[in-house]
C-alpha cells in the first residue's frame, strides 16, 4: 500500500499533460478577442423572443435562426431533423369538492376552482403571450380522478417509506409533494407505485418564493402562481421513448407504445398558492418532522380528511417532429477527431434562462472560433457546435444523435462541453470527468478577467481546484455521450443569481435581464473559459487528457464503498480489484510522464492522440447496469432513484446499496476486468512510443 500512496502523491503534483504550446497562442489570442457583452445579448434576444416548445411552431422559427447563424459564420451546418414521442396539453383543471350530494345529475358541485397558470404581469408583457401553456407535466397520463389527499414531503422514496412506517395508505388518493430532493419523474413514478391516482407538484415558497426573497417581478424569486413545468419520464433509457439504443428517424422500428412504461395515473404542476388552499382545508394529522415542513401559510398536514379533489388532466401523446443543429469547424490536421460544444435549444415557454444562458455562450463561442478561422486561423482538430431539440421533454435530440453516431463519437470523440442554462450569476463552477479536471484548471487561469469581481471569483474557485469539481450526474445532455458512450464530458456554469424562474412563463428576458443582469459579464466570463478550454481540446499537440485523475478518484471513493458496505454487513473482498487498481496507478503515471516528454512536433502525436482517446472508452461493457442497460459506463452513472445525482463506480455501489453480495463479487469481478483492460490501453501507448522510438534509432 506504501507504493501506491507514493504513486497516487506524484500523480496529485504532476498531473498534467501537454496543454497549450507556442504555435496555440495565436488561436488563443483570436478567439479570446471576439466575444461581447453586446453580441451575447443579441443572441439572447433572437433566440428568447417567443415561446418555443419543442415541436412548436416557434421551436422551428428558433432551429432556422440558429442554421442560418451557423452558416453566416461559414461553418459546415446540418440541421438534423428527428421524430420523437411528444406530449402535448389539450386541458387541464383542478377543483376543490365539498361534501354537498350530487347533484340530480350526477354531477358533484365544485367548491373552489385552483388555477393552473401564471398570472399575468403589467410589468412583464411577455407573461401575455397568447403561445404561453397552462402548467403541464409531460407523458401525464390522461384521466380525471376525484380523490382525498395525502402531503408526501418531496415525494421522493425515502418520504413514500416514511408515510408507511406511518400507518398512512396513499392508496386510491392524490398526492401533494414539493418539487426538491430529485427529478420531478421520479415523484411520479413513486406516487404510481405506492397505489396514488394522482400528484400535485408545487414550488414550496420557503424553497423557491417568499420565503427566499421579493417575488416577481418585485425581485427574482417564483411569486404564488409560478409553476415548474417538465418531464416526467422515468425509463430506464434516456432519449426517445420509442426507439431506445436507436436514432428516432425514419426507417427506425418504434416499440409499441402499450408496451413502454409510461406514466399511468394524472400528475399536475401548482403554484404555492394553489397548494396553499389545499393545505388550508386539511384536517388530519399535523406533520411533526420539521424537514417535512415548507414555507407556506398554512399547517402542515398528513392528510386531507374529509377533503376531496378533482383532477383533470387531457394530454396527447403523439410523433412529433424537431431537430437538432450542428454547426463544424473542420480542423488542418487531425479533422477526424471532434470536440463538441452544445445547449439545447428548446424551452417550455420562452427560456431566458433554461436554455438560453447557455445557448447564448455556445453561439459566440461559435462566433469567436469561426471568426478566427475567417482569418485564417484553425485548430488541429474539429470542434462541433450543437443546438440540441427537446431535451426538456427527456434529453431526447442529443440522445438520439449519440445513438445514430455511436461509432463514430466512440472513435473520435474527444471531449464534451455542455452548457445548459449556463450563465446565471458570477460563481464560477464546472463538473468533469476526472480526465478533463485539469485542462478546466487551466483554461480558468488563462482567460483575461474583465474587472476585479470576476478575478476574485475565478481565483477563489481555482484555489478550491480539482475537490470542487464533482463528476456529472443525469439531467442533460452531457449523458448520452458519458454514460452511454464513455466520451469524457464537462459541464460549465456560473451561479448565484437571487431567484428562480426555471420551467415557468416567468422565464423571460426580462426576468433574466432584471435578476441575473443586463450587462452579460457573466455569460462573458463563460465563453472566455469554454473557449480556452476547447482550444486546448482541439489544439493542443497532445489531446490533454489525463488518464492518472480517475485512478485517484477510484482510489479515494473505494474506501467510503468498503465502509458502506460493513456498515451494511455486505461482504466486499477487496485484495484482486486493490491489486488491479495499483497496477493500472503504476502504468498511468510512466504512461503520462512518457506522453509529456513526447516534443511538439513528434509524428507519432495522431497515433498516440487517437489511442489516448480511446482509453476512457474501456470503462463501457455493452451489457450495462443491471435493469438500466443502456447506461454502460461503468466508472460513473446518475443515482437511479434521484435521476440528478452522480454515482462512481455505480455497478458496485447500487450492489452494495441492495444488500446483495453475489452482486457485489460480479461488480468486483467486472471491475478488475475494467481496471486489466484500462491498464492494457496505457500500456499500449508505451509500447507505441517504445516502437516508434527504436525504429527512428
Amino acid at each position: 500500500m506504501l507504493r501506491f500512496f507514493t504513486v497516487l502523491l506524484s500523480l496529485v503534483i504532476t498531473s498534467q499533460i501537454h496543454g497549450f504550446q507556442d504555435d496555440g497562442d495565436r488561436l488563443l489570442e483570436s478567439i479570446l478577442s471576439v466575444p461581447t457583452p453586446d453580441s451575447l445579448g443579441n443572441w439572447h434576444e433572437v433566440l428568447g423572443s417567443e415561446p418555443h416548445v419543442a415541436g412548436s411552431p416557434g421551436d422551428r422559427k428558433v432551429i432556422s435562426g440558429i442554421a442560418d447563424a451557423f452558416r453566416e459564420m461559414g461553418l459546415e451546418t446540418e440541421v438534423w431533423w428527428f421524430e420523437p414521442l411528444l406530449s402535448e396539453p389539450v386541458k387541464a383543471s383542478l377543483t376543490i369538492l365539498g361534501d354537498e350530494p350530487s347533484t340530480p345529475g350526477g354531477r358533484r358541485r365544485g367548491i373552489q376552482s385552483l388555477a393552473l397558470t401564471e398570472k399575468e404581469l403589467l410589468a412583464d408583457p411577455a407573461t401575455r403571450h397568447p403561445e404561453l401553456d397552462w402548467g403541464w407535466n409531460a407523458y401525464s397520463a390522461s384521466g380525471v380522478v376525484e380523490a382525498g389527499v395525502v402531503y408526501a414531503n418531496r415525494g421522493m422514496l425515502e418520504d413514500f417509506r416514511r408515510l408507511k412506517e406511518m400507518g398512512i395508505d396513499v392508496s386510491g388518493k392524490i398526492v401533494l409533494a414539493r418539487y426538491g430532493g430529485g427529478y420531478r419523474g421520479y415523484k411520479a413514478k413513486f406516487a404510481q407505485e405506492a397505489g396514488a391516482v394522482g400528484l400535485l407538484m408545487y414550488l414550496d415558497p420557503g424553497d423557491y418564493g417568499d420565503g427566499r426573497g421579493p417575488t416577481w417581478p418585485n425581485g427574482g424569486w417564483a411569486n404564488e402562481t409560478c409553476i415548474q413545468r417538465g418531464s416526467i419520464l422515468t425509463m430506464p433509457y434516456k432519449g426517445d421513448p420509442l426507439t431506445p439504443f436507436e436514432p428516432a428517424i425514419e426507417g427506425t422500428k418504434r416499440l409499441p407504445i402499450e408496451e413502454v412504461e409510461l406514466p399511468e395515473i394524472p400528475v399536475q404542476p401548482i403554484g404555492y398558492a394553489a397548494a396553499e388552499r389545499i393545505m388550508g382545508r386539511m384536517t388530519g394529522s399535523l406533520v411533526e418532522d420539521e424537514s417535512w415542513i415548507g414555507g407556506m401559510n398554512a399547517p402542515y398536514r398528513i392528510e386531507g380528511g374529509d377533503l376531496k379533489l378533482r383532477l383533470e388532466v387531457v394530454q396527447e401523446r403523439k410523433i412529433g417532429r424537431t431537430a437538432n443543429v450542428l454547426g463544424l469547424l473542420r480542423g488542418y490536421e487531425e479533422p477526424d477527431q471532434v470536440v463538441i460544444i452544445g445547449s439545447h435549444h428548446d424551452a417550455w415557454g420562452f427560456g431566458a434562462a433554461d436554455p438560453l444562458a447557455g445557448t447564448m455562450v455556445m453561439m459566440e463561442t461559435a462566433r469567436a472560433f469561426a471568426d478566427a478561422a475567417a482569418r485564417g486561423i484553425r485548430p488541429r482538430r474539429s470542434i462541433l457546435f450543437a443546438a440540441w431539440g427537446a431535451e426538456e421533454f427527456g434529453i431526447i435530440g442529443s440522445t438520439e444523435w449519440c445513438e445514430a453516431n455511436a461509432m463514430t463519437l466512440s472513435n473520435h470523440a474527444v471531449a464534451y462541453i455542455n452548457l445548459d442554462m449556463a450563465a446565471m450569476g458570477n460563481r464560477f463552477g464546472a463538473s468533469a470527468t476526472p480526465s478533463l479536471r485539469a485542462a478546466i484548471l487551466r483554461a480558468t487561469g488563462q482567460v483575461p478577467q474583465s474587472g476585479e469581481e470576476e478575478q476574485t471569483v475565478l481565483e477563489a474557485w481555482r484555489g478550491r481546484g480539482k475537490p470542487s469539481m464533482g463528476i456529472p450526474g443525469g439531467g442533460s445532455d452531457h449523458v448520452g455521450f458519458n454514460l452511454h458512450l464513455g466520451v469524457p464530458v464537462c459541464t460549465l456554469h456560473a451561479g448565484g443569481s437571487e431567484g428562480v424562474a426555471y420551467h415557468s412563463n416567468y422565464d423571460t428576458l426580462a426576468w433574466y435581464r432584471q435578476t441575473v443582469g443586463d450587462d452579460y459579464q457573466p455569460a462573458l466570463m463563460l465563453t472566455r473559459i469554454c473557449a480556452t478550454l476547447a482550444a486546448d481540446l482541439a489544439d493542443a499537440p497532445i489531446v490533454p487528457l489525463d488518464p492518472t485523475e480517475m485512478v485517484v478518484e477510484m482510489h479515494n471513493h473505494l474506501p467510503r464503498v468498503k465502509q458502506v458496505a460493513e456498515d451494511r454487513l455486505v461482504p466486499m473482498e477487496m485484495t484482486g480489484i486493490q491489486r488491479s487498481l495499483n497496477g493500472l496507478a503504476d502504468t498511468a503515471k510512466r504512461t503520462r510522464d512518457a506522453i509529456a516528454a513526447m516534443p511538439k512536433d513528434d509524428p507519432r502525436r495522431p497515433e498516440i492522440n487517437r489511442q489516448l482517446i480511446q482509453v476512457e472508452r474501456k470503462w463501457v461493457e455493452l451489457e450495462g447496469l443491471p435493469g438500466r442497460p443502456w447506461y454502460r459506463n461503468l466508472y460513473c452513472g446518475s443515482n437511479r432513484f434521484t435521476g440528478y445525482g452522480s454515482v462512481l463506480l455505480p455497478l458496485l455501489a447500487e450492489a452494495v446499496d441492495d444488500r446483495d453480495p453475489i452482486a457485489v463479487s460480479e461488480a468486483l469481478r467486472r471491475y478488475e476486468n475494467r481496471l486489466k483492460s484500462l491498464n492494457r490501453a496505457l500500456q499500449g501507448i508505451l509500447d507505441t512510443l517504445q516502437a516508434t522510438s527504436q525504429t527512428a534509432e
